[in-house]
């Protein structure tokens, strides 16, 4: 009996108005523009059917056919900086249905500022996914270094609001891991989503994943984080 192969959908998020980082999605990043990273990851997983950048902008489209790509229109709604992720994502969604008279099952949401997260992320966040038969998936990375469990909020005066004063004397290898989601990779069943407000849906999962692959690029540090990790990776290529 021949096996239903399940229809995904990648959605790379990729609009032109970027303030904190003006342009960051096009900028160059390990000599390519920031979003064919993504574009590739998406693509080199074999994991989709169609791979869809979504845009408000003519350029970031050249670039993102130009990376393999398909561009076939340009978002006309959920463009600004106030509108949320998943807004962009669910049009999208109804866009490329409607384009291509498709329906897919499963739905991936990748930020193009993510350029980090490579193919094998994608496999094993799809395949993670797929064996967990969660509604949906939501990328995260363990805290390292920095110990979340003795965060504070500080007043004009420097007098620290403990955010979890039951952990402050606690030394860190004793307290519990915590994990921050991250725009690498986000599923989620299709009709679920549809009929939801957000990839946070009832009974979603994590899927813990390393931070290097999940460095979200905002702003001016971020950036020269990213690309710290990267010469690294590179480095480590050639070494081997």
């Amino acid at each position: 009996m021949e096996s239903v192969v399940t229809q995904r959908i990648a959605i790379i998020l990729a609009r032109g108005g970027s303030k904190r980082l003006p342009r960051k999605n096009v900028m160059p990043f390990g000599g390519r523009p920031m979003l064919a990273w993504s574009v590739g990851a998406a693509l080199d997983s074999g994991c989709f059917q169609r791979v869809l950048v979504s845009t408000d902008d003519e350029e970031i489209a050249q670039a993102a056919i130009a990376a393999g790509a398909e561009v076939p229109f340009l978002r006309d709604r959920a463009a600004d900086d106030q509108s949320p992720s998943s807004a962009a994502t669910r049009i999208a969604l109804e866009q490329a249905e409607t384009y291509w008279n498709e329906r897919y099952d499963v739905v991936a949401q990748l930020m193009a500022n993510c350029p980090l997260r490579n193919a094998d992320d994608v496999r094993a966040g799809v395949t993670h996914f797929h064996d967990s038969g969660a509604p949906s998936q939501i990328s995260a990375f363990k805290f390292g270094w920095m110990n979340p469990w003795w965060a504070v909020k500080l007043a004009p005066d420097g007098q620290p609001d403990w955010v979890f004063p039951e952990a402050r004397q606690s030394r860190s290898q004793d307290l519990p891991s915590l994990y921050c989601p991250t725009g690498a990779l986000w599923l989620a069943q299709r009709d679920a989503f549809v009929g939801g407000e957000n990839f946070y849906l009832p009974g979603h999962i994590f899927f813990p994943m390393d931070w290097t692959s999940a460095v979200d690029i905002d702003d001016a540090a971020d950036l020269a984080m990213a690309e710290a990790c990267f010469a690294l990776r590179q480095r480590h290529q050639d070494a081997a």
